[in-house]
């Protein structure tokens, strides 16, 4: 007699377990998102450097805008995970699916690629307006008082947005959160298989979770490297205000070659220590919370 099929959690359970797996791990790192947006958003223009380093703006912000400050934008985080998470798990699975063999053969690795690309590009696309409620909500507490927006949480934030300055806006720097969506599937794919080849080589290392783990920072580190210079054009157009009626950036280049100009090359990887220290304890967090609701899923539905 044939053995049975183990029960199997359906795609939406999936997708859900991923969204909320990704939410919890936003808790946790949140205030290295707000520390990573303020050292980006630090001394553009023609004003001086509010912070020296991202230690400096932890300190200054939990100084001058309490416990609490560090959370600010934390709805606007939750809520990007739950679009941006949930599509691209949902669209990565249904084309790894679609491309799959009769025979069951997995992708190869550049079809894994493409798919991994194409499905970050289209969840980066569907979270961008929670991307630019988080920016400006993060960037918010550096103004002076009669310059700031106030948003009192996302929702508040994206029907003002769309009140203010029109529902266009919500998609405002879609094509840089798209293109750092595309670099850093694209970098830690290649960098990740690079890197634990190399260390299995090195004979110090075996196909465990120490090589496992070292592969990942070194991974992390190439695809911070990587996606900063795309990340901060994003993050200074969703910011941006209307001067004169005008936008204060045309383009993402424009960002670029004023960044470059007034505040020098180097100032295009501001906030790389909060980026790449972020990069990492969120992938672990959102793999422990996954892995703990699949158990329990198993256990209280599957199994029963």
């Amino acid at each position: 007699m044939a053995e049975a099929k183990p029960k199997t959690s359906p795609k939406a359970i999936k997708f859900l377990f991923g969204g909320l797996a990704g939410m919890g791990a936003t808790v946790f790192v949140q205030p290295l998102d707000l520390v990573k947006n303020r050292m980006q958003l630090s001394g553009q223009g023609t004003k001086a450097r509010e912070y020296k380093t991202s230690f400096h703006a932890l300190v200054s912000i939990l100084k001058n805008e309490g416990f609490g400050g560090i959370y600010t934008g934390l709805s606007a985080g939750l809520l990007r995970q739950a679009t941006y998470t949930t599509t691209r798990l949902g669209i990565y699975t249904i084309l790894f699916e679609k491309m799959t063999g009769s025979d069951g053969r997995p992708p190869n690795f550049f079809l894994k690629a493409l798919i991994g690309m194409t499905a970050g590009a289209t969840g980066a696309f569907v979270g961008t307006p929670a991307e630019v409620a988080l920016i400006r909500m993060t960037a918010d507490g550096r103004l002076p008082v009669d310059q700031r927006r106030g948003y009192t949480n996302v929702f508040n934030a994206l029907a003002r947005i769309t009140r203010e300055e029109g529902i266009t806006t919500l998609w405002r720097g879609c094509i840089p959160t798209m293109a750092r969506a595309v670099v850093v599937n694209a970098a830690q794919l290649a960098s990740y298989s690079q890197s634990k080849q190399a260390l299995l080589d090195s004979g110090y290392f075996g196909d465990d979770i120490l090589c496992h783990f070292c592969a990942s920072m070194i991974s992390g580190l190439v695809t911070t490297a990587a996606s900063m210079p795309v990340d901060i054009v994003k993050t200074r157009i969703q910011n941006m205000r209307m001067i004169d009626g005008k936008p204060e950036y045309k383009n993402g280049l424009e960002v670029l070659v004023r960044v470059v100009g007034k505040e020098g090359f180097f100032s295009l990887w501001k906030g790389f220590t909060p980026y790449y220290a972020r990069l990492g304890p969120h992938t672990v967090l959102t793999f422990i919370f996954l892995e703990q609701m699949n158990r329990l899923y198993k256990t209280h539905v599957l199994d029963r």
